[in-house]
């Protein structure tokens, strides 16, 4: 274990026991003074301390998890380099505020969130909608669900159980669990699967409470449809579990409940088509090869990406990967992270970023080793994903799907065979978006950073009003 000063942490804990720290100290089998330099951070934390603090108060390891405090530091990163802060706020400064006061730390992110908010929200009232329409609050509802996903870190440990016992319990074979799942709606619940051209409302997948009939998009491929019966399922037998999870979240509107209602049967239905044990020994076993694991489980190359960014039990952990899904345009409409991997939420990304030239490529498999502004290094796994269900003519669906990791876990991907790791000519350096990205030489800056002036002499600005040609 590498040394860790989490002294802000430890107060926080003996605050919130209301101790003292004679009293706290005298729990731990430790003396005040030793006690004092743990919070203050003048010795780190030790292993023989987090264990009596785990014997002591029966606390999650999450507690003193330094991923953490780096996806906090990000967050509070992003929040002083946006244009509410324009005052100069050095990293050191924001490294105490995480480490010393992690609870404020947090508050201010939530306080600029709202504020985010509720700018955006005015602004939608100023061209003619109110923060009461249905456009609004979908807006909210879905930043309000992913922040959610976001901070359980992509992971629901009693979903994936639930998911497992079933599979077992219907006797569902990998990679072969449509008949199954057929079996099992009409078994246990008496519901019918029809194939229609397209189903009421024009969704892909609709449940008929009065006829009992779970309507299918004919169009979609057979491990697509095992996912939406999938998903079924969860939503009828996994219930519980799943509003236990949406009442923890603590949305403020019904949109927001019933989209983490959704986004939680349909975490359901990944583990029931992958179940954990068996998917992260394959995924080990392979080195964690995406398109060998979508044959084998019978999942489209997207859900299983996905579903690769969500194997973080404690027993059995796998790679923690950020996963994340962008349109041509540059949208990110899915991400999800198991790390400290932050995303920004403001300015775009980073056209230096391969996920957006995995458009030129299309089905094929690239690779990218790309490093941040604050020195961090990543492995990214990137390929582009399409799907179109109606006639001739009709717009289908076009994304790049990325999968990145630390590129400490880079050498266990079968895509790093014959990479050298360690070339610092094979880096790219990216950033998070060029609003908030310290890179002023960046040939692909598209403007400068808030709170930056531009620099008129510069000859790699990419923000010129001139053409450089």
């Amino acid at each position: 274990m590498k040394k860790a000063f989490l002294g802000g942490r430890l107060r926080q804990l003996r605050e919130q026991h209301k101790l003292t720290q004679a009293a706290l100290a005298q729990r731990l089998d430790i003396s005040s003074s030793y006690l004092n330099q743990l919070e203050r951070n003048q010795r780190p934390l030790t292993v023989q301390v987090l264990l009596k603090i785990n014997s002591e108060f029966g606390l999650d390891i999450q507690f003193f998890s330094e991923e953490g405090d780096a996806r906090l530091l990000a967050e509070l990163r992003e929040v002083f380099h946006s244009d509410l802060h324009e005052d100069s706020v050095t990293a050191a400064q924001l490294r105490d505020l995480v480490d010393n006061m992690p609870a404020v730390a947090r508050r201010f992110v939530k306080l600029y969130r709202d504020y985010r908010e509720a700018d955006e929200l005015a602004k939608t009232q100023v061209l003619g909608s109110t923060p009461t329409t249905p456009t609004a609050n979908a807006r909210t509802a879905f930043e309000d669900v992913r922040d959610f996903f976001y901070d359980k870190r992509n992971y629901f440990e009693q979903l994936d159980n639930k998911a497992e016992a079933i599979f077992e319990n219907a006797s569902l074979s990998v990679g072969q669990t449509l008949d199954g799942l057929t079996r099992r709606l009409r078994n246990r619940h008496d519901i019918e699967v029809a194939l229609v051209e397209s189903p009421e409302n024009g969704q892909i997948r609709h449940y008929d409470t009065t006829e009992k009939v779970l309507q299918i998009d004919r169009g979609l491929r057979g491990g697509q449809r095992a996912f939406q019966m999938a998903t079924q399922i969860g939503l009828l037998e996994a219930s519980t579990e799943i509003e236990r999870q949406v009442a923890s979240g603590g949305f403020v509107t019904n949109e927001a409940e019933e989209l983490a209602r959704i986004g939680l049967a349909k975490y359901f239905a990944a583990a029931l088509m992958m179940p954990y044990d068996k998917f992260w020994k394959a995924a080990e076993k392979s080195r964690y090869d995406i398109t060998w694991l979508s044959r084998r489980f019978g999942a489209g190359f997207e859900t299983t990406c996905h579903r690769l960014s969500t194997l973080q039990k404690p027993s059995a952990k796998g790679i923690p990967f950020f996963f994340l899904r962008v349109d041509r345009a540059g949208n990110i409409s899915k991400r999800q992270s198991a790390t400290d991997f932050h995303f920004s939420k403001v300015g775009g990304s980073c056209p230096l970023w391969k996920v957006h030239a995995a458009f030129d490529q299309p089905g094929q498999i690239l690779t990218q080793i790309a490093q941040m502004p604050d020195g961090r290094t990543y492995f990214w796994v990137t390929r582009t994903v399409q799907s179109g269900y109606g006639r001739f003519g009709a717009p289908g669906k076009f994304f790049s799907i990325a999968l990145g990791c630390d590129i400490q876990h880079a050498s266990r991907l079968v895509y790093s065979k014959g990479l050298d790791l360690t070339d610092p000519d094979a880096t790219t350096p990216i950033g998070a978006g060029c609003k908030i990205c310290p890179r002023e030489k960046c040939t692909q800056r598209a403007f400068p950073m808030v709170g930056r002036s531009i620099d008129i002499d510069s000859n790699s600005a990419g923000f010129s009003p001139y053409s450089s040609e």
